[in-house]
């Protein structure tokens, strides 16, 4: 009779027992694919952030190369000018940390038409795999090198991911000397 008495007493401490083993698993669960989730952000900012880097850089190397290539124009003030389609250095700089550029009330660069412009979308229907905006470059000439021979230019440049919030600006001084060798520096 005491044993049928201690298995009254007992009965559903079997039940909770597993519904709280079921919901800390439950809990479990879904931490983990919550962190999974954050994880799989956290990758796919990084890839845009590359993007936008790599854009940059493309431009900024498209710059130095052109300047080495060929007789460079003389410095113009860029004050109210717009983006244009073929290079230009000025005497002037805008504010770098605002992008976009803008000297005056007109945004300014140049836009580097080299890049694969098929990659950029409408801003208002972007698609994975596209570019948020052509890059921009921008060259500032700083006037004779005090080192030697050669001109010293700034090379801005802004390259964008696949949104307006992903972009990066990268800047380099070059050396454009007469003897052929260029400096970056």
């Amino acid at each position: 009779m005491s044993t049928l008495r201690l298995r009254s007493t007992q009965h559903g401490m079997a039940l909770i027992t597993g519904m709280l083993l079921l919901i800390v698993l439950t809990i479990l669960a879904m931490s983990m694919f919550r962190g999974y989730g954050t994880q799989q952000k956290i990758a796919g900012s990084v890839r845009e952030k590359n993007r936008a880097v790599s854009a940059a850089v493309s431009a900024q190397q498209y710059a130095e190369y052109w300047l080495s290539n060929n007789t460079p124009p003389p410095a113009v003030d860029c004050t109210g000018m717009q983006v244009l389609p073929v290079p230009q250095v000025c005497s002037n700089s805008p504010d770098f940390t605002l992008v976009p550029w803008i000297l005056g009330t007109q945004p300014v660069g140049v836009r580097f038409n080299n890049f694969n412009t098929t990659a950029v979308v409408n801003p208002t229907t972007p698609t994975q795999g596209t570019y948020f905006s052509t890059p921009l470059y921008y060259i500032t000439d700083l006037g004779q090198s005090a080192a030697g021979p050669g001109e010293v230019y700034q090379i801005d440049a802004t390259g964008w991911g696949g949104t307006s919030d992903t972009v990066a600006v990268v800047e380099s001084t070059f050396l454009l000397s007469p003897s052929g060798r260029n400096y970056d520096k």
